[in-house]
């Protein structure tokens, strides 16, 4: 058995979510934090006690995961029913970093993320009191995100204030990490960060992920019934990655026995797949709560094609991590988004899947019927391809290791 190295220094991580939470977010940040941890830092976690998507469910208050201390914090997540509560939420949990943050021995650094917006404060806080680096990761982009959707007005008060902390964060951080060059553009116009920006996207969980054949593949034998071709949406439901223009496509393709729409997981835009699947009760829409992330490989391979949505005003505000997993698992891309953004980058440069844009539902059942014709044998050859992609551009343990690299700089 080998040596651990010696400790190098505490890192302080601030997040809302982290695991066993299935938010993707928690699950990138701890494979950061352990890969440090390997690395010879001491890593120190300060995270919500309760689930994000769903706050009945309780973690413990303190525990150590692959050498990570995590330590999380009560009346820090309220579920994402109303946005007050989760407003409070946040609140009480950049109160409890603020003060637990202070007191944390010898840190060196702090990495921060953007869930929920209130836990950068933390970490200016502790930063400007402690005068310790930040690393910003950047995993999704407010008040951008809250204005497009519009949820909050241009202009108004709270944004204005968000675009102050935004500023306030950029200009004190001393890398900032954004997930795409479309991101990366959206910052920039921020505030100059240019000469310290790193540009990578999050990874896949490749090292959980292989291509699984139906015939072998115990969750599908269970949730799929015999040759369905199955059209798969997997993750979190959000207002940024709306799939209604594929739902309505579905209820004009039950004519199609052999074919089923199948979404998997939570979040506030599942209403309207749960409300679809009420009003008109379709015999080829079915509804699943999350997975469990070891059982992820086999419900990600139960699909033909992956369902991924990029909504139109959110190009370069979040960043669509579905398509990793996917591709991992080697099944094509059914891209509902505009051109050009991140993931239409990919499907088109590797030549793994169709794009459609939202509003065409015309559109959309032209290309799921033709899809519903394509040869096995070319199906395979783009699942293939996405593999192949992963492991030359998006691989867990390239990425993850770029984005530690980053950490430790000028440390």
């Amino acid at each position: 058995m080998s040596t651990p190295p010696a400790t190098r220094g505490t890192i302080l991580l601030l997040t809302q979510v982290y695991v066993p939470d299935p938010a993707s977010v928690g699950q990138h940040l701890h494979d950061a934090a352990a890969e440090l941890v390997n690395r010879g830092h001491r890593v120190v976690v300060y995270a919500a006690s309760r689930g994000y998507d769903d706050p009945s469910r309780k973690y413990p208050l303190r525990e150590t995961r692959d050498g990570v201390e995590i330590r999380r914090l009560p009346l820090s997540s309220f579920g994402k029913k109303s946005i007050p509560l989760r407003v409070l939420g946040g609140l009480l949990l950049m109160l409890q970093q603020m003060v637990r943050g202070m007191f944390v021995a010898r840190v060196d650094r702090i990495i921060v993320s953007t869930s929920p917006p209130m836990c950068p404060i933390a970490a200016l806080v502790i930063s400007w009191l402690r005068w310790k680096p930040i690393i910003y990761w950047v995993m999704d982009l407010n008040p951008d995100q809250v204005i497009e959707l519009g949820k909050v007005k241009e202009g108004s008060v709270p944004a204005r204030a968000m675009d102050w902390l935004n500023r306030r964060i950029l200009g004190r951080a001393r890398r900032v990490v954004a997930l795409d060059r479309f991101m990366a553009e959206r910052l920039q116009k921020k505030r100059d960060v240019a000469g310290k920006t790193a540009v990578m996207p999050p990874w896949p969980h490749d090292d959980h992920m292989e291509m699984i054949s139906h015939e072998d593949n115990p969750w599908r034998a269970d949730n799929v019934e015999g040759n369905t071709f199955v059209v798969m949406y997997s993750g979190n439901h959000g207002f940024s990655t709306p799939v209604k223009t594929v739902l309505d496509a579905a209820l004009r393709m039950q004519d199609d026995q052999g074919m089923e729409f199948l979404f998997i997981g939570g979040g506030v835009g599942k209403k309207v797949v749960d409300d679809t699947i009420a009003s008109a009760r379709p015999s080829n829409i079915r509804s699943l709560p999350y997975q469990p992330f070891e059982t992820l490989r086999y419900s990600l391979s139960a699909a033909d094609v992956h369902l991924v949505s990029v909504g139109d005003d959110v190009v370069g505000v979040v960043h669509p991590c579905k398509i990793y997993g996917a591709m991992a698992v080697g099944r094509p891309i059914l891209l509902l988004a505009p051109d050009p953004c991140h993931a239409s980058d990919i499907v088109r440069d590797n030549r793994i899947g169709w794009h459609i844009p939202h509003g065409d539902v015309d559109g959309a059942e032209r290309v799921l019927r033709e899809i519903r014709q394509t040869s096995p044998e070319e199906l395979r050859s783009m699942g293939e391809r996405a593999q192949e992609a992963i492991r030359r551009d998006f691989s867990k343990a390239g990425l993850c290791g770029r984005f530690c690299d980053v950490v430790e700089e000028q440390a």
